[in-house]
Formats: structure tokens, sequence, C-alpha cells
């Protein structure tokens, strides 16, 4: 059976007693965790492992956010974003060793972050210096027996493929989001499923529909609304990545519970399993 979980970002929580509310509004037993809240101690780790213990619900992966991010255009997060600064690089390997030991503490096997833009370029010396970061947080959370997952969409199916593939660590797989490759026009999220189903590790479900001119951003809408083809992307998923993990994020919109509500039910109305 495919699990369905909420990012706990997507909801915009104050603490872990409105996370536990919120996923209980949305029909849901299982959460991908935002680990800064935790990390930074803005939230206290027993009081949220109690709630959700109370409340049947899950932590079925953790999600690592990096300093410095500017999510305002494509070229601030192109410049901004994952390992590739150089100034946030001893801060963002800092943060990985404690997530690293914070998600062990969890239980968790598996958290997710976004690389980066990784450079197309084989030869692109930026490519090189963000392998080897990669590889010092694949070693810092595989110290701790944690597996992690590279976020699709700021790279092409191929350049995400060919990194991995010369990152050569079994515990470095992917986090497929559809939308990301959507939004940030990297191609059609059905043929990239089809492409890196073997590195897969988890799903966001998540909706966008094409920027209107190169260069800009894409639209994130509710799941269902957008360029997604759900019916052929959840016939896939089915086929081949049986059992693996269905999270939903929805980063955009004021109506939040009622558009991860929306998605719930997509999911249940096209897969069976």
């Amino acid at each position: 059976m495919h699990r369905i979980g909420v990012c706990s970002w997507s909801l915009r929580p104050s603490g872990p007693a409105q996370l536990v509310e919120h996923l209980r509004a949305c029909g849901v037993d299982a959460v991908q965790l935002a680990l800064n809240p935790l990390r930074e101690r803005a939230w206290s780790e027993p009081d949220l492992v109690d709630r959700c213990r109370a409340a049947g619900i899950a932590i079925i992966s953790g999600m690592m956010g990096t300093a410095g991010e500017d999510y305002s255009t494509l070229d601030s997060i192109r410049e901004t974003g994952g390992v590739r600064p150089d100034r946030h690089w001893p801060a963002n390997l800092a943060a990985a060793r404690e997530n690293a030991a914070l998600a062990r503490r969890l239980g968790l096997r598996l958290v997710t972050l976004h690389a980066g833009f990784l450079p197309h370029d084989l030869h692109d010396p930026i490519r090189r210096i963000m392998l080897d970061r990669l590889r010092q947080v694949a070693s810092a959370f595989a110290d701790q027996g944690v597996d992690i997952a590279l976020e699709t969409g700021q790279e092409s199916a191929v350049t995400l493929l060919e990194v991995l593939e010369d990152l050569a660590a079994p515990t470095v797989g992917i986090n497929f989001d559809p939308a990301n490759l959507i939004l940030y026009g990297m191609g059609d999220p059905v043929a990239a499923l089809k492409m890196l189903e073997t590195r897969i590790r988890q799903i966001h479900i998540k909706d966008a529909i094409p920027a209107a001119a190169p260069g800009l951003w894409g639209v994130e809408v509710p799941a269902g609304t957008g360029a997604v083809d759900w019916r052929r992307f959840f016939s896939l998923v089915e086929d081949r990545l049986p059992g693996v993990d269905l999270v939903i994020e929805r980063e955009a919109g004021e109506s939040r519970i009622a558009d991860i509500r929306t998605a719930r039910q997509l999911i249940r109305d096209l897969i069976k399993s």
C-alpha cells in the first residue's frame, strides 16, 4: 500500500499542537517533517513526538532546508539554493550533521533536500564542487543510518541521473516532485519518472502550470488542475513503484487544507493500492 502523507511546511503550523490539528483536518495520518524547527529548538522534540504518537501520526521522512535560500526569482534561487553558495557551506554542513542525528533520534530512514542548481555541463567546475559537498552531506547522514533524497526540478532528469551516477552513493536517491519540473521548465514529469524510477525514494504530490515565457516561474496550482497528467503518472507509479510514499505538498494559496484534501481524493481516485 502507498502511504499518503503531507509536508508539514505546507500547513504552516505554529507548533506541534497545530501540526497535529491540521493533519487531522486533512484526513491523513502521516507527515514529512521539516527538521529546522526542531534543530533550531523553536519546537520541542519530546512534545512533537508525544503528540504525534498520541494522534497515531507517523513521521515518515524529514526535510532539510539550507541557509540563505532566496526564492524571489529563478536567478536568486540559482545563486542561493542548496549546497551551491560558498558563504553558507560551513553552516549547511554543520546543519546536515545535526539533522542527521535528529533524524536518527526520530527513527527516520530518509531526509530530502534541494541540492541547488546542478550545472548540466560535465566540465563546469561548480558541478565538481557541488558533488563533493553532496558526498559530505550524504556521508553525514549515512553515519547515522539515514538515506537522503535529492528533490527534482532545478535540473533536467538527465543531469540528475548523471549526478547520481557520479556520486555512486547507494544512500542517495530522489524525491520526485512532478510540479517542480514544470515550475522550472525542466521537462515532462511522466517522461522523467520513467527515466529516474530506479532511484526514486519518495514522491511529492504537487501540480503546476508552465511559465508564460522562458526565464519565469511556472505557477503552482491545486493537484488535478495543472499540467501533470495524473492518470498516466499514477499508472506508472502503481506499475513501477509499488509502496512508495506519496506526500502531498502545497506551497501556494490560502486554502491549504482544502487543497490537500482535494489532492488526497485525487490519489484515492486514481491509485488503487
